[in-house]
């Protein structure tokens, strides 16, 4: 009795926490049962007529779920992938400058544009990219034909990962760079007195120092990789480029609000969760498997 006295100002100050949780996160689980239903709005959760996996089924027939999901899954591996390649190389190059100012200004520059909602950035990226914008201007001065960028489907999905990559990499150069000052500065010492460049201390000191935190940032990306980046999508897609840009969110989206299809909508949501969840667990089995590192 002592002891929970003692703690309750604690548990009390998380009180407010958990009720955010619990009506934010756990509040709108009740709307899964959509899913399993022929769901009306004004018959409500409880009169709504139950029809087992039957929207399932009729997503899973849908003509466009399969590009869908294949254009989720695309997108989302690239962003992942040079998500990581990209803060991870710029980390060890920053590393190697001996010059605080360059170091302060390069972060300052790259950290920047994580602090600006894709509204902000949609807007910089569509006056980039129109026809008469900086990009084209400067292929016309080799007699390059302007290119119409956010409706073409191949330069669009290029546009979509790039664009993801430049936001978020300064956020993870961050992670990186705080994961090199924490390895052991005497490991370099021992590594020149035995004769080692710049290459093999990277390769067999650097890296193998940041892996766990690697391992960490690569872990939760995979538990969200079916995160395409919906309001990216949203903002910068156009019906042009659906055949290579339309992800589950954004179909979710269209079917659910616009076609007012709510329990396919529901269905198609559930179904991506359950796949988060398998690779997400996927995930922190392999890190700990591999490497015996544990996030929990």
């Amino acid at each position: 009795m002592v002891r929970i006295k003692d703690e309750l100002p604690y548990h009390l100050l998380l009180l407010p926490g958990v009720i955010f949780i619990l009506i934010y996160h756990y509040g709108p689980l009740v709307g899964l049962a959509m899913a399993f239903q022929k769901y009306q709005p004004i018959a409500g959760f409880f009169r709504s007529p139950w029809v087992g996996l039957k929207n399932f089924e009729y997503v899973f027939n849908l003509p466009d779920f399969s590009q869908v999901f294949w254009n989720t899954l695309e997108i989302a591996v690239l962003k992942v992938v040079f998500g990581l390649a990209v803060p991870l190389l710029l980390a060890l190059l920053l590393n190697e400058s001996t010059r605080a100012w360059f170091v302060r200004s390069v972060q300052t520059s790259v950290f920047l544009p994580f602090f600006l909602s894709w509204t902000i950035l949609g807007g910089v990226l569509f006056e980039l990219f129109s026809l008469k914008g900086p990009i084209n201007g400067l292929f016309s001065l080799f007699g390059i034909d302007p290119i119409l960028f956010m409706g073409d489907a191949g330069w669009f999905r290029t546009i979509l990962v790039g664009s993801d990559v430049w936001k978020g990499m300064g956020y993870n150069m961050i992670i990186f760079l705080a994961a090199i000052a924490g390895i052991n500065q005497n490991l370099y010492e021992a590594a020149q007195v035995d004769g080692a460049g710049k290459w093999k201390q990277v390769i067999h000191i650097t890296l193998p120092g940041m892996a766990p935190i690697i391992i960490l940032v690569s872990t939760l990306s995979i538990g969200g990789i079916l995160n395409a980046g919906f309001e990216q999508v949203l903002i910068l897609y156009n019906p042009t480029v659906y055949s290579s840009a339309d992800v589950i969110d954004t179909f979710v989206y269209r079917l659910g609000l616009f076609d007012q299809q709510y329990s396919p909508a529901a269905a198609i949501g559930l179904f991506k969760s359950v796949i988060s969840l398998f690779l997400v667990s996927l995930s922190y089995y392999l890190a700990y498997r591999f490497s015996r590192y544990r996030i929990f």
